[in-house]
């Protein structure tokens, strides 16, 4: 009983933080700012493990697990409080302490957030306190009789017609023969359920709702979602060349040349999704070298040189064979033209600064290259993606793509600021974790078809998947049959460096046990090593292989 107590209190306190979150930012919930401290605290390798195991089911899986160890300390607290009820005072201000500095400690935090977490410990430790009370006193569970249909007690019950005794009138045998030496139930201690069951579910009901609601606010509030939705990308000034005939290979199980919106991978430290009205963002550059300028959104789809490019993203945590990569048409504006509108010059033409660190609406932090983005390349601020605005879950209204390296030194989300600095004075959030400070990305290729561990028939098989050298440009790709000789693959037209290429090649395949491996050769004449390296500090290395069966 006491446990149910401090689940049913800790469960009113994450409504109320979830009412007040919503109101305030969802990010200072007392869930989401406890799962935030845990993903900054967690080993590196404990979270590429994560990734590797559960990919994108990482966050609700986090989300979860820091829902049931709250659970199981609320009912450790509750049932402690039956007994002494200073115990569950004290332990849910303790959960409310954790809560609160874990939301003060995000790097967006301003002190504000500390309500939702100090509001619902005072909502659990009031609504402990008078479940407590209306709960049978613990170890007096066995004396409480049940209430009639009217709410009284029956005759002979605790708390009915006095010191225990039962009324002859309506006693049974086992009402009147107590067993000798047991002393009667104290006055007053019998267990009102009805009182409690109303108290216990009507809390439960209203923190559900409560919480319901917050959540459901904070993902839908003042019609962000329909405004974004609203949004009408203007025409590029530089669209994009029509796609090669020939770029887009027609095999079952390859990967589309463009992947949709919907399948297109998503790996960040956002337990809960920033949702920005476009109306008030506002993008602020400034920094060494440069004269502060500050840009709407209405600023910048009124730009008369916005362009339009195909470009591949890539995840530095992708596994050999993964699927943390993705290529798109996104429409933005060019980085080197914003840079230098606020008289930025690279570090090649004596400019100061060597490093842009872009910050996230949520308080990330990535830093890039100031040379990778005023080298000429299609480095952008990109505002749509295959032919939309920019979804929620990408970065909505803008997010920095730049061709050629890993998303965690490039492709910052929700992007608010840009602060222009150095490598050797400020670490974006990435680097203290052990990762690079540089990160090109490396020439690489996956087999999307046959799948692992899949069955084939023999005679003719296509054997096909992707291979990416951003912004060098794919040459060649071979494939190799168990431990037989390296076969040229035959590569689908090119669109741009700066994309995947599709490549197939049509096997003679023999009943039997198979490994099928593949490598690409980029057009600097680099052809991707063997040796297989985890993702850490700088991108995995290795041969892509799958082992099928042939019938």
């Amino acid at each position: 009983m006491g446990a149910l107590c401090g689940l049913i209190a800790a469960g009113a306190a994450l409504g109320a933080a979830e009412v007040l979150g919503a109101l305030i930012r969802p990010q200072a919930t007392p869930l989401i700012a406890v799962g935030q401290a845990v993903i900054d605290l967690t080993p590196q390798g404990l979270r590429e493990f994560a990734i590797s195991a559960v990919g994108e089911a990482d966050r609700p899986l986090l989300v979860a697990g820091t829902a049931v160890l709250l659970a199981l300390f609320a009912a450790g607290i509750g049932a402690e409080a039956l007994r002494r009820p200073w115990i569950g005072d004290a332990g849910m201000a303790v959960l409310a302490a954790i809560a609160t500095a874990a939301a003060l400690t995000r790097p967006e935090q301003d002190p504000l957030y500390a309500l939702p977490s100090l509001a619902g410990g005072a909502v659990a430790v009031v609504l402990l306190r008078l479940l407590v009370r209306t709960a049978p006193p613990r170890g007096r569970a066995d004396a409480a009789a049940p209430a009639d249909e009217d709410g009284g007690r029956e005759p002979g019950a605790a708390g009915g017609t006095g010191g225990g005794e039962a009324a002859p009138a309506h006693g049974t045998a086992a009402d009147t023969a107590a067993a000798p030496g047991t002393p009667p139930p104290p006055q007053g201690s019998g267990f009102d359920r009805r009182r409690f069951v109303l108290l216990a579910g009507s809390a439960a009901v209203a923190s559900a709702g409560a919480g319901a609601g917050g959540r459901w606010w904070a993902t839908a509030q003042a019609g962000v979602e329909r405004r974004r939705e609203a949004v009408r990308l203007p025409r590029p000034d530089s669209p994009a060349p029509p796609l090669p005939d020939g770029a887009d290979l027609d095999v079952a199980g390859l990967s589309p040349f463009f992947t949709p919106n919907g399948d297109f991978y998503r790996v960040d430290t956002a337990l809960s999704v920033p949702r920005i009205d476009a109306t008030r963002w506002r993008l602020r550059i400034h920094g060494r070298g440069a004269r502060e300028r500050e840009y709407t959104y209405a600023d910048l789809l009124r730009r008369s040189d916005l362009i339009e490019r195909d470009v591949t993203l890539a995840c530095v945590s992708n596994p050999v064979g993964g699927s943390y990569i993705g290529n798109a048409r996104w429409i933005g504006v060019p980085m080197a033209a914003l840079l230098r509108e606020a008289g930025v010059r690279p570090p090649g033409e004596g400019g100061p600064a060597d490093q842009l660190v872009s910050r996230s609406s949520d308080g990330m932090t990535i830093g890039t290259p100031v040379a990778a983005l005023m080298d000429g390349r299609d480095a952008m601020l990109a505002l749509g993606m295959n032919g939309q605005p920019l979804p929620t879950d990408h970065g909505f209204p803008a997010r920095v793509v730049v061709p050629g390296l890993y998303g965690y030194v490039s492709a910052c989300k929700w992007v608010v600021e840009m602060e222009l600095t150095t490598f050797d004075d400020f670490d974006a959030y990435w680097i203290p974790r052990g990762w690079a400070q540089r990160a090109p990305i490396k020439t690489q290729s996956r087999i999307d078809t046959p799948r692992p561990g899949s069955t084939v028939g023999a005679g003719t098989v296509p054997i096909a998947g992707v291979a990416w050298a951003q912004h060098v440009g794919v040459e060649a790709v071979e494939v190799r049959i168990d431990d037989g000789p390296w076969q040229p693959a035959r590569l689908a037209e090119e669109d741009t460096a700066d994309t995947w290429r599709q490549w197939v090649l049509d096997w003679a395949a023999r009943p039997g046990e198979h490994r099928i491996s593949v490598r690409a050769t980029d057009r600097s004449g680099a052809t991707q090593t063997a040796e297989e390296a985890r993702p850490a500090p700088d991108g995995a290395t290795g041969y892509h292989t799958v082992e099928v069966t042939v019938t």
